[in-house]
């Protein structure tokens, strides 16, 4: 479904990926691990469009998105829930929700995906009409996924979603991430908790210092000892 091959991506003078290549399959969880500036979040910056790639190529179900307007990439069926939530916070619940929809002219299926997204966060239907910016940092988190999945994706790329919550709500937002990708959306998560991340990809890899330095399936790299030392608390 995606696959990137050796991207250069800068800020200024800064190199801040270095010949990156990964790929994504249909139906996935593929999760991104490394320490805070290994250049994950600029990696879902550029898949989402919001950078620009210096060299190298992104492939979206065969056709090049690199480079392209975020717009065109949102409309090809790929949503970003950035790190922060970034919620417009002067603005309703229903109405960041109606903002996620933005490109879609099929009223009948915004309204069905409404209803799908309260089911999934039944507590953005009791806020519906409360403004985004006395929401608490969880119902946040859930409106900012239930606004990326306004836009239909078949991939969602999940910037630090557990960042700040507590870990009754990190285990909820882990289900939830689960339960939207069983329904058949493909997922490309970014997690500083690597435990939760691990339990729930099929695939990973870690980066450092805006390089790839390995990758496999979750069930190996939990294995590994490098891995476990330098990610997992050593446990």
């Amino acid at each position: 479904m995606l696959n990137v091959e050796e991207i250069d991506v800068y800020y200024g003078n800064i190199k801040a990926l270095k010949g990156v290549s990964l790929n994504v399959n249909e139906g996935e969880i593929v999760t991104l691990i490394g320490a805070n500036g290994a250049g994950k979040s600029t990696l879902l910056k550029t898949l989402s469009g919001l950078l620009k790639p210096k060299k190298g190529e992104i492939e979206y179900n065969n056709k090049s998105i690199a480079g392209k307007p975020a717009q065109a990439i949102v409309k090809a069926g790929i949503s970003h829930v950035p790190e922060g939530r970034r919620v417009f916070a002067n603005m309703t619940v229903e109405e960041n929700l109606e903002l996620g929809a933005y490109l879609r002219k099929d009223s009948k299926g915004i309204r069905e995906d409404f209803e799908k997204v309260f089911e999934l966060f039944p507590r953005l239907f009791e806020r519906k009409k409360q403004l985004s910016g006395t929401l608490s940092g969880g119902e946040q988190q859930m409106l900012a996924m239930g606004r990326a999945l306004m836009a239909k994706p078949k991939l969602l790329l999940l910037d630090e979603p557990s960042m700040g919550l507590a870990p009754l709500l990190v285990k909820t937002i882990f289900n939830i991430i689960e339960e939207i990708n069983r329904d058949g959306t493909t997922i490309l998560l970014v997690e500083q908790n690597a435990h939760m991340a691990l339990s729930i990809a099929t695939r990973a890899y870690v980066i450092e210092t805006g390089s790839v330095i390995t990758s496999g399936t979750a069930e190996n790299l939990q294995a590994s000892e490098e891995i476990r030392q330098a990610y997992l608390g050593g446990v």
